[in-house]
């Protein structure tokens, strides 16, 4: 099946840029792929999900067992070289901000009148053009969520990247409202951006429930518990069934 050209969202989620190594697997691996940690003046490991604080930094590939295994194994001081304490709970405390900051991202892109709100407005948008990214109340109810799926499937001939990891109170914050149930990225730019970051995010939480239809979340960007090729081998291997 051909995805439309704005799907390319689904297939890239975002610019590679530059490649660093990730302390815990020896991979090099795109910026975007990694979380970036300083070390603080007493030895203390920061999480700098920005990659904007001053000194040596050290990166992980951006999944809670990458970051488990390079605090199990020592894989901060070496690559520090210098003794490093791991604070308790680092990878939740990742998760935290990376969600933190995807909602920051989310406020930035409504105040440039990107995001359509609501099912009215999402629907519009659905019936002009195939949506970028369909942003979906993890709390919602789902006949809401069934029509606007349905629709963008009946037109465009494929379920829509689509994220459901946040609550409607967490969208209503971002986006200005008190609670947002159904939203949807508007421009192609700042949505590739926001992918960036919940691709990231994608490593420390489900991105998409597991009890959506396997066909919706199998086009997102390897999110939402979509199984990626080896995973679906060692699960048929078990017998394991994600649908």
């Amino acid at each position: 099946m051909n995805f439309p050209a704005s799907s390319q969202i689904a297939h890239e989620g975002g610019r590679r840029g530059r490649e660093r190594r990730c302390i815990a697997s020896g991979e090099n691996l795109a910026e975007a792929e990694l979380i970036r940690f300083a070390r603080a003046p007493d030895g203390v490991v920061v999480p700098d999900v920005a990659a904007k604080l001053p000194g040596r930094g050290v990166w992980v590939r951006a999944e809670r067992e990458s970051i488990e295994q390079a605090a199990k194994k020592g894989g901060f001081a070496r690559g520090f070289k210098a003794p490093a304490k791991v604070p308790e709970g680092l990878a939740n405390q990742i998760e935290s901000l990376l969600s933190r900051r995807c909602l920051e991202l989310l406020g930035l892109t409504r105040r440039a009148g990107a995001v359509a709100i609501g099912a009215t407005q999402v629907e519009a948008a659905i019936r002009a053009k195939p949506a970028l990214v369909l942003i979906e109340a993890e709390d919602g109810a789902g006949e809401g969520r069934e029509k606007l799926m349905g629709l963008h499937i009946g037109l465009w001939g494929a379920p829509p990247p689509a994220v459901a990891c946040f609550s409607a109170a967490e969208l209503g914050v971002a986006l200005g409202r008190e609670r947002v149930i159904h939203a949807s990225l508007l421009q192609e730019r700042l949505a590739l951006g926001w992918v960036a970051e919940i691709r990231r995010l994608a490593g420390f939480r489900p991105i998409v429930p597991a009890s959506w239809p396997a066909s919706w979340r199998s086009v997102s960007w390897k999110l939402g518990g979509a199984a990626s090729g080896e995973d679906q081998r060692r699960d048929e291997q078990s017998g394991i069934d994600r649908t």
